[in-house]
């Protein structure tokens, strides 16, 4: 179990600082894009369509306080109490529309944001927990480290974020087409003498707005190029400390045993050291960026006045057209401005989205180079044909391709117990292989259709849910009745726990190392499969208890066929055949080793 941790670590490095892959909006689309073309796809569009609306409204509210900031400021230029009380009563209206929208709008974006999120989560979901690939990614080369932390934290900010950035970019794009025509009525014609001839410039105001967002916008992404790669690098870090921090909970019994704590705070001082690192990084980008944007808010405040001021000195504009030559001016710089408003977001967002791509494309290869394909890859198949389990022509190598078993043909019948022993990586890499989760190889495997397979791993998995779920894994917990769980407990010497079978724990940590097994014999008792691969399943048994549920297995079991991973003299009484996987020159030799005598499976009577 150890090797796939250790190959995991190996793969799981990489640069985080490289360039986004070629395509990021192709590949966002294409990953994301299939929310809107789904089976839901009426009430989203419906949303969207109702978010667009709402959004429209929201810029409406600016464009009226603008023909109100005029009227107002014209009122009170001329002393006008009807007018100024009358300005009193409309802003009171607009205020109730104004909220109307904002909450609508609110309400209407975070169901499309969750929306997005559960459609795109159980889309990542149902790609990694199928046919083994949260197994088999691990081997894989990328960077596609901590799929829970993408899954449960970088889609979040891929599908909210999005929404977010789409609707201030939205909403920008529709200021700037409003005010950009208030702005040119508002500028008049500019008439200015060149060379002794005088040129009209109608709209000037815009020009100078343009003109003022472009310089800005442009110092302020040469300004923030490296936030991204800043942003990019702490979300990487962060990502590690998280994993770390998951691994310490999940083998808190071991390390507890081991007095493991000062080296596993040693681990997290070193990756929190990264976080620091990153977290420094980004505040050195950010303060860059804040530098300038600070120093451009303000200016952008105060330029428009500055701007329009000489035309109402000069007596050509009213205090209110002044007032509204500013707001609108600071409308349209404002619309423009949306880079760099935006900037960090935007990093954020593609940095956590580059993150999702980077294990969907990781998954999509996985599929295309090794779960899609029949040659040079180990096919399982059902057969009806078959009541053998039957190795043809069967390789197995390393995902790097590094031979690790060499090609051997073997038959395993129905009722045959058959212990295998030698070489520990080999044994494992078989029986990964007869599971269907490790491919990498070439041969076929079959095994007889419409029976039941059970695998029991050197640690049974328990999940953090009842003993009866635990019990039943992976089927349902009602399927196990109370009768029958009493009885295999009792059975595998477990009986203290019949008490508890609807009690909620984190077994894997109550439970000492030997009583998981003993549960998952009670687990193989309830499940009753026709066959059973048994990998080190008894090695933290003493010798009678392992003794006790191996003749209890053959008592209860007695015509399911049995195949062992074990390497002490304890199991050979129990099994009628016996394979050694021998590593020779770096490979390892499958061979049978002759037995004196093949006792018959017991029977009942």
């Amino acid at each position: 179990m150890g090797d796939m941790t250790d190959d995991r670590s190996a793969k799981a490095g990489g640069a985080r600082t490289g360039e986004a892959a070629p395509g990021f909006a192709r590949r966002f689309l294409r990953l994301a894009g299939g929310y809107w073309g789904g089976r839901s796809r009426v009430t989203v569009w419906a949303l969207t369509v109702a978010l667009f609306v709402l959004t429209v409204g929201q810029v409406s509210i600016p464009v009226l306080i603008n023909l109100w900031s005029e009227r107002l400021f014209d009122a009170l230029e001329q002393r006008s109490m009807d007018r100024f009380l009358t300005m009193i009563g409309l802003v009171g209206l607009i205020i109730v529309y104004n909220i109307v929208i904002v909450v609508l709008h609110l309400r209407v974006k975070r169901r499309l944001q969750m929306g997005w999120r559960d459609w795109l989560t159980r889309k990542l979901l149902e790609d990694w927990l199928r046919r083994g690939r949260h197994h088999q990614i691990a081997y894989m080369p990328g960077e596609h480290d901590n799929p829970d932390g993408r899954i449960a934290e970088d889609i979040r900010i891929t599908a909210e974020m999005a929404i977010d950035l789409g609707h201030s970019l939205t909403y920008c794009a529709l200021l700037l087409i409003s005010f950009t025509n208030i702005l040119w009525m508002l500028s008049g014609t500019l008439s200015v003498t060149l060379f002794g001839t005088e040129l009209s410039v109608p709209g000037h105001l815009l020009f100078v707005a343009l003109l003022y967002a472009a310089m800005g916008t442009t110092i302020a992404m040469l300004i923030g190029q490296p936030l991204v790669n800043a942003v990019n690098r702490r979300q990487g870090y962060e990502a590690d400390f998280r994993f770390a921090l998951a691994r310490i909970r999940e083998n808190g019994q071991t390390i507890a045993l081991l007095h493991g704590e000062s080296a596993e705070r040693g681990h997290l001082a070193t990756l929190f050291g990264g976080v620091m690192r990153g977290w420094t990084g980004q505040t050195r980008a950010l303060s860059h960026m804040m530098v300038f944007s600070a120093s451009y808010s303000v200016l952008s405040a105060a330029f428009p006045i500055l701007v329009a001021a000489p035309r109402y000195i000069a007596g050509t504009i009213s205090l209110g057209v002044l007032m509204q030559t500013a707001q609108a001016f600071q409308q349209t710089v404002g619309a423009l401005s949306w880079p760099i408003d935006n900037l960090p977001r935007v990093a954020e967002w593609r940095a956590s989205v580059e993150r999702v791509l980077n294990l969907h494309d990781a998954l999509v290869r996985l599929d295309r180079e090794v779960c899609d394909v029949v040659d040079g890859h180990i096919q399982v198949v059902r057969s009806d044909e078959h009541r053998t389990l039957t190795f043809s022509g069967v390789a197995i190598d390393e995902p790097n391709g590094t031979a690790v078993v060499h090609a051997f043909d073997l038959e395993v019948r129905p009722g045959d117990r058959v212990l295998i022993g030698g070489d520990a990586t080999a044994t494992i890499r078989l029986f990964r292989a007869v599971a269907g989760v490790w491919p990498w190889g070439s041969g076929r495997i079959t095994l007889p259709a419409h029976t039941r397979v059970f695998f029991m791993p050197e640690r049974p998995y328990l999940p953090h849910d009842s003993l009866r779920a635990v019990l039943a894994y992976p089927g349902p917990a009602s399927s196990v009745a109370d009768g029958r769980a009493a009885e295999a407990l009792a059975s595998v010497g477990l009986p203290e726990l019949v008490d508890r079978l609807d009690s909620t724990d984190r077994w894997d940590e109550v439970l000492s190392v030997p009583d998981r097994q003993r549960l998952g014999f009670a687990r193989l008792l309830i499940r009753r499969p026709d066959w059973i691969f048994l990998e080190d399943a008894t090695d933290s048994l003493d010798p009678p208890a392992e003794e006790e549920l191996l003749t209890l297995m053959e008592r209860e079991l007695p015509n399911a066929t049995l195949l062992t991973i074990g390497h002490h003299a304890g199991l050979d009484a129990h099994h009628s055949r016996k394979l050694i996987l021998e590593r020779t020159n770096g490979a390892v030799t499958l061979r049978e080793e002759a037995r004196e005598t093949q006792p018959e499976p017991e029977s009942v009577a």
